[in-house]
Parts: structure tokens; sequence; C-alpha cells
């Protein structure tokens, strides 16, 4: 099994983030990761992101704008 993310703009095309992750070996690898990077990819024109595991989505998708995620 691989997780990967998906990089969006707010209307959910894809971008090319400014950090490109390996695939992952588990959820919760890839979610650190998210965690760890979220402000520099959304610097960089990433504004949500969508998980995957292989080619089914776990969840998306997920802002990474703070602002915003808080008044949703």
């Amino acid at each position: 099994m691989a997780w990967t993310w998906r990089f969006e703009k707010s209307d959910g095309t894809e971008t090319e983030p400014a950090l490109r992750p390996e695939e992952f070996t588990t959820q919760g690898d890839a979610e650190s990761w998210i965690g760890e990077n979220w402000k520099e990819l959304l610097d960089g024109g990433t504004e949500q992101v969508r998980l995957f595991e292989d080619t089914t989505e776990v969840y998306g998708p997920m802002s990474l704008n703070a602002d915003r995620a808080e008044q949703v």
C-alpha cells in the first residue's frame, strides 16, 4: 500500500506543490508530513489536499488555509 497526497487549488484543479513528497508507507507518516509542511505548501500555491491510499481517496478536500478552515 502507498499513501499519497493530491495537491489542489481551491477549485479542485491539481497543482504542482512547492514540495514533492515520496509515497508514504503509512497513513500516519503521510499525515505527519502534511502537518510539518502545510505552511510551505500553502505559500507555494497549494490551497487544499486529498489523501489517497493507492487509488482510493481516503479524505479530502482538506483546506490548508487555517483562517478559512476555522470559518467552515
